[in-house]
């Protein structure tokens, strides 16, 4: 079995956590990572990081391969409607999924089990496989509704991270900030990773 991931990114702000949260699953030597990516997105990695994201979904694994230097083949972005793709079956899917950032449409879809696009589908796929799914919500403040959902896939398994960042490792630029987040995720995915000291052991504590 290749060592295989899916990385889900929908059209929440925080593009900056997506591409470098791929940069380091291309870095952990993961064989596989299927990207799903939103139409909505697009728009936000346009916005926030003026970075046009190919619309064929061979164009935009060429576009993430060069930019991340990655091997052939190791990164596969699949369309919103492939259903033949490996993460749309039970039996092919890789067992760990993170959406990041995560919208709170996604999110709501997830909770009920709306396989309306790919990327439902997938999260639909690794809930029910009992695999790991983390899911990535960037939104302030939550509703009731959102704080609901949350919930009902947390008792499902799901991992809720909200794009939170925390401040003791004194981040001195927006990237500390954004590693922080992206330490975080690959910590409970099981991924070695330096990009934070963790409490207790920063190098400057006494």
């Amino acid at each position: 079995m290749k060592k295989s991931i899916t990385l889900a990114i929908t059209g929440a702000s925080g593009a900056p956590y997506a591409l470098r949260l791929l940069e380091q699953l291309v870095a952990a030597d993961y064989q596989e990572i299927f990207v799903l990516i939103s139409s909505a997105a697009k728009v936000v990695f346009a916005t926030e990081e003026n970075v046009k994201i190919p619309s064929q979904p061979d164009a935009a694994s060429e576009f993430f391969t060069n930019r991340f230097n990655a091997k052939p083949g190791q990164i596969r972005v699949c369309g919103k409607e492939e259903w033949f793709a490996p993460v749309a079956s039970g039996s092919a899917a890789p067992k760990q999924m993170v959406v990041c950032p995560c919208s709170t449409g996604t999110l709501s879809a997830i909770s009920i089990g709306a396989c309306d696009n790919l990327i439902e589908r997938s999260a639909d796929v690794v809930l029910k496989e009992r695999g790991q799914l983390i899911l990535v919500p960037r939104e302030m403040p939550l509703s009731t509704i959102h704080l609901e959902n949350m919930l009902k896939l947390s008792k499902m398994g799901a991992t809720i991270m909200p794009a939170a960042p925390g401040f003791y490792h004194q981040p001195q630029q927006i990237s500390d900030l954004v590693d922080f987040v992206v330490a975080r995720i690959l910590d409970h995915l099981g991924v070695d990773q330096s990009l934070m000291a963790r409490w207790g052991y920063q190098p400057d504590s006494k």
